[in-house]
C-alpha cells in the first residue's frame, strides 16, 4: 500500500473544501436585485478585483466568488432585472460552469463577448448601471461608460457597494503583521530605491506617484505582510513625492517595531483613512499626480480631479524596477530552486514508487509535495494553489482540486503544478508524470511541447524584443499538428513576492521589451478535453550573452529550475539532434546540481532519470 499521507507533516498552507454553493446563488442574487431596486439601479457590474486589481483578493472583498460561486482568478458578473452573465476568459469555461447556478447566472466567454460588448447588447436604454468606483481602474470606468451610453443608459458611480449591504456574514479585513524584508536579500536598500523612483518621476514631470500596487509598496519599502493567500503582501498604499519623503498608509497596529523603524527611516506612516485627505492636498495644490493605469481604483483620480489636481494614469516606474532583479534577488531565486527541486525529486520519486500500487489521490499528491518542501524548513508558504490533476482534470489548466472533486490517480496522466515561497525567492514548477505505460498520442502531445519548451530555453533574441515576439516559438511544433494552448507561453516572477509579476511576460500579449534580470515561466502545454492535459514549466532569466562577431546586443534565457522531464512521454523520433543534445545537458546538470541534497531512494530514482537519452 501507498505510504500514508497522514505519516507526513501536517499541511499548512491548503485546503480542499468546496469554497462555494451554486445552491447560494439564487437567493444571493435575488438580494442584490432587491437592493439594485432600492438604489435606483438598472444593474450591477461584480468585478473579481479588490481595491488593488490583485490576482488574490482577501476574503472580505471575494464578492464575486460570494455571489455568483465562481473562484477563479479574473472575471466579471453582470447583475440585470431579469438577466445576469458571468464574463470569463478561456481557462476558465469549464470552472464557470460548474460553480455558479447557471439557471440564474449565464456563463460567457470573454473572447466571444467581452464586458462592454454585453453591456451594450443588453443594458435596457434609459438604464442606470452600477459600478464601484474602487473596484475598477480608470480606463476601465472610460470603456463600461461607452459600453452604457452605446446602450442608452447611464454609467453610476455607487457610495456603498450593494453586494456589501446583504452580505451579512462578510469576513472582517486581514490584519497580518507587516514585516520588514531582510537587505542581504533586497540587495537595494529602500533609500536608493526611492531615489531611482524620485528621478523617474521627475522625467515624466509629475509632482507625485501614489502606490497603489501593494507588490510596488513591498518592494519599495523592502517590507512583506499576509494579507492574501500564497503572497507576502501588505495591503496598502503610499505617496511619493517627487521631492521630499513619502507616506505609507498602512495600519499602525500591523506594523512590527522592525517594519516601522525601517519605513520610518526613510518616510512617515499614516492609518488608511488618511489617503483619502493627502489627495485632496494633492489634488488643492494643482498636483499633477501620476497613478498606476492597471492597479489604481478610478476613485483616487477622482478624489485628486475634485480637488482640483491632475490624475495622470500612465505606468507606474517601480513595475520596471522591480521586474530586473538584483544580483541579491537572482542568487536568492537560484538558492531556493535548489532546494525546491530537491523537494521536487523527493516528491517525484515518491510518486514513481507508488502511484502505480494504487490508491493515490490528488489531495494526496498535494499534501506529499506541500510535505516535502516544508521539509526545507525555510518554507514560508505555497506561492498558489497547488494545481494536481489526474486524468480528465489535468485538462482544466487551472483546476484546484476539492473534496468534491478528487480524482483516484490511475493509469494515464498526472499534471502537478506548483511552487514554494521562501524568503530568498519564489518558485513555479510543472511536471507532467506518466502513471502507467502512457499511449502514443500522449507521447506525441508532450514531445511536442517539449519541443516547444526546449526552443524558448535555447531562445537568442535581440535587445528590444518583446515576449509576444518569442511566443510562437513554443507554439510552432504543436501548430505543425494541429494543435495549440489557450494561455500565455509565460508569465513574470517575482521575488519572495507574486508567482505572477507584470510586466514582463511570454505572450501574444507581451509587448514589454525583456531586459536582463527579469524571471519569467516558460510553460507551453497542451489539453485534450475530458482525457488529459500536458504542460511542462521551468523559470528562466534574461541574460546578455555575446555572440562573436556580432554587432548587436543579444539576450537569452538562463534556466534555473532543476528537475527532470518524464522520460517516459518523450518520444526521441520527435527530437532532432540539438533537442536530444540539450535535454541531456540539462539533465546532466540536474544530477549535478541535485544529486548531494537528495538520498536513498530519491538519488536512485534521480540517477535514473537523468541519464543520457
Amino acid at each position: 500500500m501507498p505510504e500514508s499521507p497522514a505519516a507526513l507533516p501536517t499541511r499548512r498552507f491548503q485546503t480542499f473544501s468546496e469554497p462555494t454553493d451554486p445552491a447560494q446563488v439564487a437567493p444571493r442574487i435575488a438580494a442584490l436585485r432587491q437592493e439594485l431596486a432600492r438604489q435606483g439601479l438598472a444593474g450591477f457590474i461584480v468585478p473579481r478585483a479588490d481595491e488593488h486589481q490583485g490576482e488574490y483578493v482577501p476574503a472580505h472583498m471575494a464578492r464575486l466568488a460570494w455571489l455568483t460561486g465562481f473562484t477563479g482568478s479574473a472575471g466579471n458578473a453582470v447583475i440585470l432585472a431579469d438577466r445576469a452573465a458571468l464574463i470569463v476568459d478561456g481557462r476558465y469555461t469549464i470552472q464557470s460552469q460548474e460553480q455558479t447556478d447557471t439557471a440564474i447566472v449565464t456563463p460567457t466567454r470573454m473572447e466571444e463577448t467581452p464586458l462592454d460588448r454585453w453591456i451594450e447588447a443588453n443594458l435596457p436604454a434609459g438604464g442606470r448601471l452600477g459600478y464601484d468606483p474602487w473596484l475598477h481602474t480608470v480606463d476601465g470606468v472610460a470603456k463600461l461608460e461607452k459600453a452604457a451610453a452605446s446602450a442608452g443608459g447611464t454609467l453610476v458611480a455607487v457610495a456603498q457597494n450593494p453586494v456589501d449591504a446583504i452580505w451579512r456574514d462578510r469576513p472582517a479585513p486581514p490584519a497580518a503583521a507587516v514585516k520588514a524584508h531582510r537587505g542581504d536579500l533586497a540587495g537595494e536598500n529602500a533609500a536608493s530605491k526611492l531615489a531611482r523612483i524620485q528621478e523617474a518621476l521627475t522625467k515624466a514631470k509629475v509632482d507625485a506617484l501614489v502606490v497603489s500596487d501593494p507588490h510596488a509598496l513591498a518592494w519599495t519599502f523592502n517590507i512583506r505582510g499576509g494579507d492574501v493567500e500564497h503572497t507576502p503582501l501588505p495591503l496598502g498604499y503610499a505617496i511619493v513625492p517627487r521631492e521630499g519623503r513619502p507616506t505609507v498608509f498602512l495600519a499602525p497596529e500591523k506594523i512590527t517595531n522592525e517594519a516601522g523603524d525601517a519605513i520610518g527611516a526613510v518616510g512617515e506612516i499614516a492609518p488608511p483613512a488618511a489617503l483619502t485627505t493627502q489627495l485632496a492636498a494633492l489634488g488643492a495644490a494643482g498636483a499633477k499626480v501620476r497613478l498606476d493605469a492597471t492597479t489604481a481604483a478610478s476613485a483616487l483620480a477622482s478624489l485628486i480631479r475634485e480637488a482640483g489636481g491632475t490624475p495622470d494614469a500612465g505606468t507606474d516606474p517601480i513595475a520596471l524596477m522591480k521586474a530586473r532583479k538584483n544580483e541579491a534577488e537572482l542568487a536568492g531565486a537560484r538558492a531556493a530552486h535548489l532546494r525546491d527541486g530537491a523537494a521536487m525529486v523527493r516528491f517525484l520519486s515518491w510518486i514513481a514508487r507508488e502511484a502505480p500500487k494504487g490508491g493515490l489521490t490528488e489531495i494526496d499528491a498535494v499534501a506529499a509535495l506541500e510535505a516535502e518542501r516544508l521539509k526545507t524548513g525555510l518554507l514560508k508558504d505555497v506561492s498558489f494553489t497547488t494545481i494536481a490533476g489526474a486524468g480528465p482534470n489535468a485538462a482544466l489548466p487551472h483546476y484546484r482540486v476539492t473534496e468534491a472533486s478528487n480524482r483516484a490517480i490511475e493509469p494515464g496522466i498526472l499534471l502537478v503544478d506548483s511552487g514554494g515561497q521562501y524568503e530568498d525567492g519564489t518558485t513555479d514548477i510543472t511536471r507532467t508524470m506518466a502513471i502507467g505505460e502512457p499511449s502514443a498520442e500522449m507521447r506525441d502531445r508532450y514531445t511536442r511541447v517539449l519541443k516547444g519548451h526546449i526552443a524558448i530555453s535555447r531562445a537568442l533574441f535581440v535587445k528590444g524584443t518583446s515576449g509576444a515576439q518569442l511566443d510562437a516559438l513554443a507554439r510552432l511544433p504543436l501548430w505543425q499538428a494541429g494543435f495549440d494552448f489557450d494561455h500565455g507561453t509565460g508569465h513574470g516572477v517575482g521575488s519572495y513576492l507574486s508567482v505572477h509579476e507584470g510586466p514582463q511576460r511570454i505572450s501574444k500579449l507581451g509587448t514589454t521589451p525583456l531586459e536582463p534580470g527579469m524571471i519569467l515561466s516558460n510553460e507551453p502545454g497542451y489539453y485534450k478535453e475530458g482525457h488529459y492535459g500536458i504542460r511542462i514549466e521551468n523559470l528562466i532569466v534574461v541574460e546578455e550573452r555575446a555572440i562573436p562577431g556580432g554587432d548587436r546586443t543579444i539576450y537569452g534565457f538562463e534556466t534555473i529550475t532543476w528537475c527532470p522531464y518524464e522520460r517516459a512521454l518523450i518520444d526521441r523520433a520527435l527530437l532532432d539532434a540539438g533537442e536530444i543534445a540539450w535535454i541531456d545537458a540539462y539533465h546532466a546538470q540536474v544530477w549535478s546540481q541535485l544529486a548531494g541534497l537528495v538520498e536513498g531512494e530519491a538519488k536512485a530514482w534521480l540517477e535514473r532519470a537523468c541519464l543520457p537519452l
